[in-house]
């Protein structure tokens, strides 16, 4: 079959069906789970201060969630896996459309749990963030940590719904350092 018959089979049976791209919400599984269409993306990590044990620094997670993404995002797990010491954070968690350096509408945080043995601070949005947005969450620590180096913090994200699937969405990278506070801003 030559490759423009097949695309007529396949549109025509699409239309005959009513499935177009637009129908398609997200991926569900038969359990009903449900998952991202395409998956949201860690744009950056940046910390206000990169000098150990500086105080007043803000840890910045910026992330972007498609127009195709198919459902809306609800939560983001923060786990650090890497680096010299653990880090404690404040249970308040910054959280805006836009970026740190042009920070657009608040968004409301419905809870912020902390699993200090698994590393990990947990963020849920009171309303899930929209496809074909980008969004920003700020953890901030009681200072930074007294050890210089790397640390890594892996970034799960979680769609709306039921039964939602998680996503690795990669690590975030804060390098700091023993001599002089390095401002990002």
């Amino acid at each position: 079959m030559r490759i423009s018959s097949l695309l007529a089979f396949t549109l025509s049976a699409s239309s005959i069906l009513g499935v177009t791209a637009h129908s398609i919400q997200a991926i569900q599984a038969p359990d009903g789970t449900v998952s991202f269409e395409k998956p949201p993306r860690l744009l950056a990590a940046n910390t206000t201060y990169k000098a150990v044990n500086a105080w007043g620094a803000k840890y910045y997670f910026t992330l972007t969630l498609p127009e195709n993404a198919g459902k809306p995002l609800k939560q983001v797990t923060i786990r650090q896996v890497e680096g010299g010491k653990d880090i404690d954070f404040q249970d308040e968690v910054l959280a805006f459309e836009g970026v740190p350096r042009n920070k657009e509408k608040e968004l409301a945080v419905e809870a912020v749990t902390q699993d200090e043995e698994a590393e990990t601070v947990s963020i849920i949005l009171e309303s899930p963030v929209s496809p074909g947005k980008t969004f920003t969450l700020g953890l901030q620590p009681g200072r930074n940590p007294k050890t210089p180096g790397v640390y890594l913090f892996r970034v799960t994200a979680f769609p709306a719904g039921e039964n939602p699937y998680s996503l690795d969405l990669g690590v975030g990278r804060l390098h700091f350092y023993r001599n002089g506070i390095s401002l990002l801003y």
